[in-house]
């Protein structure tokens, strides 16, 4: 499993400096099902608006 898992939505409640993702978990789907072709077919439905 990855040690860091990096995001520059900077707006996103879990996000750190450093572009880092301080979720403890994260939730990515595709928009083609159960598999994606590349990363444009893809979301983390994950991100929380922040509120600071």
């Amino acid at each position: 499993m990855a040690q860091d898992v990096l995001c520059e939505v900077n707006n996103c409640e879990y996000w750190a400096e450093g572009n880092l993702c301080t979720a403890d978990k994260i939730y990515v789907v595709s928009h083609k099902g159960e598999k994606a072709s590349n990363e444009h077919e893809t979301d983390c439905k994950t991100f929380e608006k922040a509120t600071h």
